[in-house]
Parts: C-alpha cells; sequence; structure tokens
C-alpha cells in the first residue's frame, strides 16, 4: 500500500490534526520499554501509511507503569477508517499479541478537537528520529487536563487564552496546543473512548524538570493566578485537574 503523505494530510492551516486521540495505557510491571521498543520499531510508520498522525509517544514520568500516546486523525470519518485498516491489517496482526501482552487497560482515551482551528500541534518544522533512534530527548512536556461541569464554550477557550495562556507563558511554559473534547460518538467501538467527559486540556514544554518546578512556583506566586484565574476555575471544574510529566520516546516527533 502506497504510504500517503500525511504530514501534509492531517495538517489544519500550520497545525496538526482537527481529531486527536489522548491514550493513556497502564502496563503491567516493567513493560513500558517493552512496548516502547515495539511501538518505536514497528507501529509508527505503518499507522501513518494509513493516513493517521502519530504525534508522540512518551513515558509519564509520575507513573512507571504508564505509556502515553497521542494520535491524530483528519475527521471522524478518516478516524473509522484508518483505524479499521490497522487493527485489521497484518502488522498489527503481527504484533498484537506481544503488544496485549504488556497491558492492564488501555481503556483510558480522550478524543478531542483543538478548540480554535490554529490552536493545535505544530508539528511541520519537527522531523520525527529515524528507526533505530535510541537518544531520550531531554525536554519535558506536560499535559494538563480540566474536567468541566459543562462543555468549553467560545467564553471559556476566550478566557484562556486572554488570562491562562499568557501567565503560564511569563510563568516559562512554552505552551504548544489547547484542545476540547469532541462529542462526536466513538465510531470505532473495538477501542473505547471516555465518552461523557468534558475536559480541556492543553500541554506545554519544558527544558527539562527544574524549569517546570520553577514555573509551578512562579504560578503559585502569581496574584492573576491566585485571583482571577483560580476563582473561574472554581466555578467551571468539577474535580481536581490532572497534570501528566511526560518523556517522549525517542522516537516521538512531539518532544
Amino acid at each position: 500500500m502506497q504510504k500517503t503523505n500525511d504530514s501534509k494530510k492531517t495538517q489544519t492551516g500550520d497545525t496538526c490534526c482537527p481529531i486527536v486521540e489522548l491514550r493513556q495505557y497502564t502496563l503491567h510491571p516493567g513493560m513500558r520499554d517493552v512496548l516502547i521498543d515495539l511501538f518505536d520499531r514497528e507501529l509508527v510508520e505503518s499507522q501513518e501509511a494509513l493516513g493517521m498522525r502519530v504525534i508522540g509517544q512518551f513515558r509519564d514520568l509520575g507513573n512507571s507503569n504508564r505509556f502515553v500516546w497521542l494520535r491524530g486523525f483528519d475527521d471522524m470519518t478518516t478516524r473509522a477508517q484508518g483505524l479499521q485498516a490497522f487493527y485489521g491489517g497484518p502488522v498489527w496482526k503481527a504484533h498484537r499479541d506481544t503488544a496485549n501482552a504488556t497491558m492492564v487497560d488501555s481503556d483510558n482515551v480522550l478524543l478531542l478537537r483543538p478548540a480554535r482551528p490554529a490552536s493545535g500541534f505544530a508539528l511541520e518544522n519537527s522531523d520525527r528520529p529515524p528507526p533505530g533512534s535510541n537518544e531520550i530527548p531531554k525536554g519535558l512536556v506536560v499535559a494538563t487536563i480540566y474536567y468541566l461541569t459543562e462543555p468549553a464554550d467560545a467564553a471559556f477557550v476566550d478566557f484562556f487564552e486572554r488570562a491562562i495562556k499568557p501567565e503560564l507563558r511569563d510563568a516559562g511554559a512554552s505552551v504548544l496546543a489547547h484542545f476540547v473534547t469532541e462529542n462526536s460518538a466513538n465510531n470505532f467501538p473495538a477501542l473505547p473512548v471516555r465518552e461523557g467527559e468534558n475536559v480541556f486540556v492543553w500541554f506545554s514544554r519544558f527544558r527539562g524538570q527544574a524549569e517546570y518546578e520553577h514555573h509551578v512556583a512562579a504560578l503559585a506566586r502569581s496574584p492573576r493566578w491566585r485571583g482571577e484565574i483560580s476563582e473561574v476555575l472554581r466555578r467551571r471544574v468539577k474535580k481536581s485537574h490532572e497534570v501528566l510529566k511526560l518523556s517522549a520516546t525517542a522516537r516521538s516527533q512531539l518532544r
């Protein structure tokens, strides 16, 4: 099968992927590197050849038994087509037993869309390291997930872009992208997603753990963060937010 030019196909303007899956897998102890080795070797190009985009794959630094990855699609129709082709195809059939043997659970999946047409990941200038690469990037990618009492409307997105995002940047974060829940029904039920969630998710980048800790401390000192921003979040967030501190694998494009 001829490989598609997915780096252009799954772009909206200058950003990637109108539909994104945020996938968190719980693994058996000691099996994360087994899955990562298999994933980086066999499961990147084989998915992208079918029109999907493997945006990034990561070790969760807060949980040694969790593997996190991001997969992008042009729309829900091509999502169903791509997943059917991949999971019904020869590459997955050859490696599924090995992959599944590493996993306790693979159902923790949020289906997302960029909050604005241009708020997705900008990957056009980021080259994926070639097969066989083994150098682990030094940077840190952080995903922050807010679970909201109701869907994120235009007013909440405006508030993020007007108030929250500048504070994050002033505190040292490089804000990469921000997303809201994609409420379309899951059209590939063989892979469950967490339906009924209203989330707002943003991703940021840091040079390392020390820079991230400095960022957290700077936010804690910020009068605007402790005042206006915290007050809005208290009204809109229904439970504690989730923070994933992520270390990219050797072949992750997002890093």
